[in-house]
């Protein structure tokens, strides 16, 4: 019999199990890196991410997704997404990339700061009374 506070044999004894996962990169960069050319014809290159430096190589299919982007695109941002690969003495090698590429649009001006009021819906509901007042001996 088990007295009132005490864990169960079975469920003393068993492990602790640590679930699994996976871990997933992925480094932004808004500007063409300089490649090396490697076998094959696939490059590759460094980016500098807060100090740690991450190798990538990949085909030059995927490349060319990064050249047509600076040549189409003003304004432009990759996602480079792969898995944390060896560690070398720069930093580490990125598994696996897989590159997206948007173009990035220039945000409009804005005509007048949140903060301030704006005049125009105010004197428009200045001008909807006074246009009512007209319309109505109109209608009598």
């Amino acid at each position: 019999m088990q007295k009132a506070g005490e864990v169960p044999e079975s469920k003393a004894k068993q492990p602790k199990v640590v679930p699994t996962g996976r871990l997933e990169l992925t480094i932004k960069i808004n500007e063409l890196p300089t490649p090396r050319t490697v076998k094959n014809g696939w490059q590759e290159f460094d980016i500098d991410c807060d100090g740690t430096i991450f190798s990538i190589t990949v085909k030059p299919k995927v490349w060319k997704k990064l050249t047509t982007a600076d040549e189409t695109y003003p304004m432009w941002v990759a996602a480079i997404g792969g898995k944390l690969g060896a560690k070398t003495n720069k930093g580490f090698v990125l598994d696996n990339p897989g590159i997206q590429v948007y173009e990035k649009k220039a945000k409009a001006p804005q005509e007048a700061p949140a903060s301030q009021p704006q005049e125009a819906p105010a004197s428009q509901s200045q001008e909807a009374p006074a246009s009512q007042s007209q319309e109505a001996p109109a209608s009598q």
